[in-house]
């Protein structure tokens, strides 16, 4: 091959990987935030309840990534009561806020409408604030169809979506403190799960 044909193959060839990545790869909304700090903002998933205090998937995330780590869970939240203390997510500077809500509003029997609702307001509030959303999902038995109003959702609003972070926790009682929440080990898993989907935005 000559040098002409060698230079039009790889003209080819590299435009048909900028074209593929262009379809394939999410649009994820501000890229390169100013910010300096994940946020982890949810319900007693992210407060780490049933885990000593240190052993949260918010602190162990913090040692998987150069930048800090805040744990602004609240344990008993639903969408709703996050989206009325939204503000507060953002005195902490925030480059990326973790979002995971959807638990407590499918065991308190909020109206799934208003779940999405709340859901979509904060994803907007912390877009409209310079952040990247991270839409969490906690996957498991009975939330199959908020999982897939939040896959929706990301991909509608250029955010990340974090699947399953549960899945096969659920069901082995070695990485749960209770019926429903992770230990120690099972959050050092959701930790790990969730670095694994950001770590290419950081």
């Amino acid at each position: 091959m000559n040098i002409k044909n060698f230079i039009i193959v790889a003209i080819i060839l590299a435009a048909a990987w900028f074209i593929y990545h262009k379809i394939t790869a999410p649009d994820i909304k501000n890229l390169g935030s100013g910010g300096s700090t994940i946020v982890a903002f949810g319900d007693s998933l992210t407060y780490g309840y049933g885990a000593p205090r240190g052993e949260d998937f918010p602190s162990k995330l913090a040692k998987m990534t150069t930048r800090p780590v805040i744990n602004l869970g609240v344990s008993g939240d639903r969408s709703v009561d996050g989206l009325a203390r939204i503000d507060g997510v953002f005195e902490h500077n925030p480059y990326m806020v973790l979002i995971e809500f959807g638990g407590n509003d499918y065991m308190k029997q909020l109206p799934f409408e208003q779940t999405v609702s709340a859901m979509s307001k904060i994803v907007d509030e912390v877009q409209a604030r310079g952040a990247i959303a991270a839409i969490v999902d906690t996957g498991g038995p009975f939330m199959g169809k908020y999982t897939k109003a939040y896959k929706k959702m990301a991909k509608e609003k250029g955010a990340v979506f974090v699947p399953a972070i549960l899945d096969g926790i659920y069901t082995d009682p070695k990485l749960k403190s209770d019926a429903i929440h992770p230990n120690a080990a099972g959050y050092t898993i959701v930790a790990e799960r969730i670095f694994k989907v950001i770590e290419k935005y950081m």
